[in-house]
């Protein structure tokens, strides 16, 4: 079942985050559907979030399509490379984003060895942000469609897919920089224990640290 707009409408981007994770992502690009279970999220949200693309409301070309209603597409693309997908939440005008940072491809095909320029099925082809969207054919033509249209390139499904509480790891989101200040350590990622298709960030695991709690989720 293709997920109801409502699905997107909460003002909870963390909760939205931890939602995500199990619900399956369908593409369809360049003739060939596409499924996978997404396996780790990260959350961010303005106004008062540094890390997030819109801090301090901010209204760019780039990030517009964060303030459009819950449920809309966005990517940009990182480093000029790699397309980045994420899940806009909130009301119209919140500027609130939830990144997919890996997913569980499902129904091997040639195509994702193909797109990634591998040899062989493995979770290195869909265990980041921007392998993830190579491998499903997602790209910048994406950016602003609505995850509920039936007829949109890109949906997401709820398959029944429960993720036990104590199968969901938090821990502090990756690459964040020293002008994000406290924001850094906000423990806004999530993703599903001992799952082989969850990225290797190059840096020590902060999952167990004791969460920050002086600001508001």
């Amino acid at each position: 079942m293709i997920l109801p707009e409502n699905f997107y409408q909460s003002e909870d981007v963390v909760a939205v985050a931890r939602q995500l994770l199990g619900k399956v992502l369908i593409t369809r690009s360049e003739g060939i559907e596409s499924t996978a279970v997404i396996v780790e999220t990260e959350a961010y949200r303005a106004p008062d979030d540094k890390a997030c693309h819109a801090y301090g409301n901010r209204f760019t070309q780039r990030t517009k399509t964060m303030f459009m209603e819950g449920g809309t597409v966005y990517i940009y693309t990182c480093y000029g490379i790699h397309p980045m997908f994420n899940v806009v939440t909130g009301r119209e005008g919140q500027a609130h984003a939830v990144l997919v940072r890996a997913v569980e491809l499902l129904h091997p095909g040639p195509h994702f060895m193909q797109r990634r320029k591998l040899h062989d099925f493995s979770p290195v082809l869909a265990n980041g942000p921007g392998k993830l969207t190579i491998a499903l054919g997602i790209n910048k033509s994406m950016n602003g469609v609505k995850l509920f249209d039936p007829e949109s390139p890109v949906t997401l499904q709820d398959h029944d897919i429960r993720i036990p509480e104590e199968q969901i790891v938090t821990s502090c989101r990756v690459g964040m920089s020293v002008h994000t200040g406290p924001c850094a350590h906000r423990p806004w990622r999530f993703y599903i224990r001992d799952n082989a298709w969850v990225s290797k960030p190059a840096f020590p695991d902060y999952s167990y640290i004791i969460p920050d709690k002086s600001y508001k989720n």
